[in-house]
């Protein structure tokens, strides 16, 4: 055997070792999943346990649903951070985060995790007014059994559509509502399929027009350093080692953070 051979054949069996007690795991999660399901059933024997590892599936077909409704919470929990994302006001905010960024010619200041995360809070900032408006309108009803869950998740819905409606361009709307070969609808009769795309297409528009804003005072000094270099004849000197620190100085007298978070949150109309 030689030796490459036997080195792949080592870390192969260690990766194996590793990974055994997962799928271990998984396999028994899978197999419980119909079992736990199935516990509103009348039992043959109320003392005896079950455990199966394998791939039965429920007989009854109510208990196929509930296990089904678990595979679909499992998922929808796996997509929520992408709908926080998409659905609110984040995108804009990141994106003109890291054109902020660029434009100060600055790689890894801030830290991605510092820029995500204030992206986070300035998002749950901004987005107070509409989560108050679900929560009285569809929480808090459905909490004192009022409402039904299907009544809730409408009022929730509602709330977001006309907040993401509020921020779309009608023309982008427009268009995947003629993607989806939809007649003349009103605006809050509008899916969240046709609203969504729209208000992504929108906040990615809005977000790079205010990154170009940004990027031009930054672009007037590199052109400016690289201008009196030349004059000087110093080839030799990066203008970027120059104007670095004249980016940096100048952000900083202007407070330009706090002028981008107050453009960015009156870009939403807070």
């Amino acid at each position: 055997m030689n030796a490459p051979f036997h080195l792949h054949f080592k870390i192969g069996r260690a990766i194996c070792r590793l990974l055994a007690p997962g799928l271990f795991l998984a396999l028994a999660l899978f197999a419980l999943v119909p079992e736990a399901a199935a516990q509103a059933a009348p039992a043959a024997n109320t003392n005896s346990f079950n455990f199966n590892i394998g791939m039965n599936l429920p007989s009854q077909p109510k208990e196929m649903d509930v296990a089904i409704r678990i595979v679909f919470l499992i998922t929808l929990l796996t997509l929520a951070p992408s709908l926080v994302m998409l659905m609110t006001c984040f995108t804009r905010i990141i994106i003109v985060f890291s054109f902020l960024r660029n434009a100060l010619s600055l790689q890894g200041v801030p830290a991605n995790q510092l820029m995500v995360g204030f992206a986070l809070f300035l998002t749950f900032f901004i987005m107070t007014p509409v989560y108050q408006r679900m929560d009285a309108d569809a929480i808090k009803p459905y909490q004192a059994n009022q409402i039904t869950g299907e009544q809730a998740l409408d009022r929730a819905s509602g709330h977001m559509r006309e907040f993401m409606l509020r921020q779309a361009r009608p023309k982008d709307v427009e268009f995947f509502v003629g993607l989806a070969k939809m007649g003349p609808t009103a605006a809050d009769k509008l899916p969240l399929s046709v609203v969504i795309p729209g208000f992504i297409l929108s906040e990615l528009r809005t977000g790079f027009q205010m990154g170009f804003l940004l990027f031009i005072p930054f672009i007037l000094i590199d052109f400016v350093v690289a201008i009196v270099l030349m004059s000087l004849g110093l080839m030799f000197l990066p203008p970027a080692t120059i104007s670095l620190p004249l980016k940096i100085l100048l952000f900083v007298l202007v407070d330009g953070w706090t002028l981008v978070v107050r453009s960015l949150a009156l870009s939403f109309g807070v």
